[in-house]
């Protein structure tokens, strides 16, 4: 459906942005944050307990899922869902990394043969789609996949609504949309909240990053992570100065960026994006 170096460098791109994100992410206290001596130069290891484990140039467990899915779907001609439940379980009991509350809530309902696991809000298995790219020949088998797969492990309206949303705002993007205009044109069949997080971006645009996501609510949940992602979008035309400043921010840093990359790396590529970034444990 779409060219696929470009498919690569999104997903490579929301894998990057994790792993830039891991330094200060799950660090909520607005003080420490702006007091820590980061290089954002550079990839680094995280200043949070949550992920004491991990080094430099790894991930959050979004990024270590996201790049299971990857490797699950490389090779795959189509997304059965069923038969990726059964990878990810066997993925997360071996895994060492932090186990959240939606992964943790859905291993047993998944155990069962369920396709519906827990019922979290939070945003970010948004930013894990872009795989389904890969295995997708057509707009609507795309957002069915994009359903079925957040479903396993998110199945909230807040998660489905907002997946739905992120998923045409990037089939728009990569049909050479713009942002802005495929935002404003998807609010008019948007829930009521959503239209509320769009009018909430639009104002803030202008506005100090890190004042409005700390405004807006710096944690995971889709109510607090959604309006950030649109003003990210809203209001940098530079990858290095929108990840940056997303991850300064903290709190779930990661969810945020991986959603906004994914959408501004379907309209501007990768081009941008600085070479020690790159280096990531990882080859895609």
């Amino acid at each position: 459906m779409y060219d696929k170096k470009q498919i690569k460098d999104i997903i490579l791109s929301t894998l990057v942005a994790d792993s830039l994100c891991l330094v200060a992410h799950w660090v909520y206290d607005e003080k420490q944050l702006k007091s820590l001596n980061i290089d954002w130069s550079k990839l680094n290891k995280p200043y949070s307990i949550w992920h004491k484990s991990k080094g430099a140039g790894e991930f959050t467990h979004y990024g270590d899922q996201t790049y299971w899915f990857y490797e699950y779907l490389k090779d795959k001609e189509k997304f059965d869902v069923k038969e990726y439940a059964l990878y990810w379980l066997e993925k997360i009991q071996s895994y060492n990394g932090y186990i959240d509350s939606a992964t943790r809530n859905s291993i047993e309902p998944l155990s069962k043969g369920l396709l519906i696991g827990s019922e979290s809000s939070d945003l970010s298995i948004v930013g894990r789609i872009s795989p389904l790219l890969m295995v997708s020949k057509t707009k609507k088998e795309f957002l069915d996949n994009v359903q079925s797969f957040v479903y396993l492990t998110h199945n909230s309206s807040e998660c489905k609504n907002a997946s739905s949303f992120f998923a045409k705002l990037l089939l728009k993007v990569l049909d050479k949309q713009d942002i802005e205009s495929s935002i404003l044109e998807l609010k008019e069949q948007s829930s009521e909240d959503i239209k509320t997080y769009i009018d909430k971006a639009i104002k803030s645009k202008d506005k100090d990053s890190f004042d409005v996501i700390r405004e807006f609510g710096p944690a995971c949940g889709t109510s607090e992570g959604f309006a950030s992602v649109l003003h990210l979008l809203l209001k940098y035309k530079d990858l290095k100065e929108l990840l940056i400043q997303n991850a300064k921010a903290g709190g779930d840093s990661s969810a945020r960026g991986m959603v906004a990359v994914m959408i501004f790396t379907a309209k501007y590529g990768l081009k941008d994006i600085p070479q020690s970034w790159l280096k990531i444990k990882v080859i895609l």
